[in-house]
C-alpha cells in the first residue's frame, strides 16, 4: 500500500473518533418514541413486524436501526378537509357552487390487537393511501363524486326556499346526512370505507351554497329589478296618498279662504254703511259747510305749486274763490250738547 493511501499517525485519533460517533448516531436510530397522538408502524426490509397503535404502547421503543427497519409515522389527530368549492348542476338543470367540508382520522385501534397485523386500521391506512396528503386527495374526489350525484338528484328549489327557512334548514340537514352516510359507505360498495382503508369519517357539512358568478349577477340583476319595481309601486302609492292629502287641504283652505272672504265682505259692506250713514248724518246737519269741505278737498287734490287751473265763471270752485266762504252760514252754537259731526 502506497503512503497517500495510508491514514497519517496524525490523523488516526480524528478518524477513530469520528468513526465512534457515527456509529452512535447510526445506534440512535434504533430508538423510537411513539407519541400520544399517532401510530407507528415498523418494516423490515419492506416487511410489517410491529404496529404501536394502542394505549400501552406510548413511549419509548426498541427497533433494528437504520435501514434494517423503517419507522412509518401517521397522525391519529381529527383532520379537517376543506377542499374548494366546485360548480354542480341541479335536476332541474340549475348551477351552484358548493363548498363543502368533512372531518375524519384514522380509525380507532382495536381494542384487543389481532395478531395478524393487517387488520389494523393503521395498517389499512398505510397500505391504501401511504401519507396523509393521498388520503386528503382520494378523499376530495369521493366527496365531489357524491356530491354531484346527490345535488344531480336535488332541484334548487328544495335546498334554496327563501320563503320557508325552516323547510330550507330541514332540506340541508338531509343533504348532510345522506352525504356522510354515502361518505362511509355507498349502496354499491361491500365494506365501508373504515373496513376498507382505515378511516373513519366523523362528521360533514356544507359550509357555502351560491351561484356562479354569471348566474349571480344575473340573480343580483333581477332581484334589483324586483326591488325597484316594489320601491316604485310604494313611491306611486306614497304620491297618491300625498296627492290625496294635499287635495283634502286644498278644500279645507279654500273653504277657510271663501268663509273669511264671506266674513271680510260682510264686515266691509256693514262698516262702508255706517261711514255713509256718518256721512249723510253730517250733511244733513250742515250741508253749506259739508258742501265747502268737499270743495277745498277738491282743491287739495287737483293743485300744486306748479298746476295751471282754467275754471267757469259759474263753477262752484271759481265761486268760492272769487266770493270766499257763504256769509249766511249757520255757526255751531259754542254752548250746545249736541257733537258736530263731520
Amino acid at each position: 500500500m502506497s503512503d497517500s493511501a495510508s491514514i497519517s499517525p496524525r490523523l488516526r485519533p480524528l478518524a477513530i473518533v469520528l468513526t465512534i460517533l457515527g456509529i452512535g448516531v447510526w445506534l440512535t436510530t434504533a430508538v423510537l418514541f411513539v407519541q400520544e397522538t399517532e401510530a407507528v408502524l415498523i418494516e423490515r426490509f419492506g416487511r410489517l413486524v410491529a404496529v404501536y397503535d394502542q394505549p400501552s404502547d406510548r413511549g419509548l421503543q426498541w427497533k433494528w436501526p437504520w435501514p434494517i427497519e423503517l419507522a412509518h409515522r401517521f397522525d391519529g389527530r381529527i383532520q379537517l378537509l376543506d377542499p374548494a368549492g366546485r360548480e354542480l348542476l341541479t335536476r332541474d338543470r340549475k348551477n351552484i357552487v358548493l363548498d363543502a367540508w368533512v372531518s375524519w382520522r384514522i380509525a380507532d385501534p382495536i381494542a384487543d390487537a389481532p395478531e395478524d397485523l393487517t387488520n389494523r386500521p393503521s395498517v389499512r391506512f398505510y397500505r391504501a393511501f401511504g401519507q396523509h396528503d393521498f388520503a386528503t386527495s382520494r378523499l376530495a374526489t369521493r366527496i365531489r363524486s357524491i356530491l354531484a350525484n346527490r345535488i344531480g338528484q336535488t332541484e334548487l328549489s328544495e335546498i334554496l326556499n327563501s320563503s320557508d327557512q325552516q323547510a330550507q334548514e330541514a332540506a340541508l340537514t338531509q343533504l348532510n346526512q345522506s352525504v356522510l352516510e354515502e361518505l362511509r359507505k355507498q349502496p354499491h360498495e361491500d365494506d365501508s370505507v373504515t373496513d376498507r382503508f382505515g378511516v373513519e369519517i366523523l362528521d360533514f357539512g356544507i359550509k357555502r351554497l351560491n351561484f356562479p358568478e354569471g348566474n349571480r349577477r344575473a340573480v343580483f340583476a333581477r332581484m334589483q329589478s324586483e326591488r325597484q319595481k316594489i320601491a316604485s309601486r310604494y313611491r306611486s302609492a306614497g304620491e297618491a296618498e300625498a296627492q290625496k292629502i294635499r287635495s283634502r287641504a286644498d278644500l279645507q283652505a279654500a273653504a277657510i279662504l271663501g268663509k273669511a272672504e264671506a266674513d271680510a265682505d260682510r264686515i266691509r259692506g256693514a262698516g262702508e254703511a255706517a261711514a255713509l250713514a256718518l256721512l249723510n248724518a253730517a250733511h244733513v246737519q250742515d250741508e253749506e259747510f259739508y258742501r265747502v269741505l268737499r270743495t277745498l278737498d277738491s282743491y287739495r287734490k287737483i293743485l300744486s305749486p306748479k298746476s295751471t287751473l282754467v275754471l267757469s265763471t259759474s263753477s262752484e270752485l271759481f265761486r268760492l274763490l272769487t266770493d270766499g266762504l257763504p256769509t249766511n252760514r249757520v255757526q255751531p252754537n259754542a254752548n250746545s250738547q249736541e257733537p258736530l259731526e263731520p
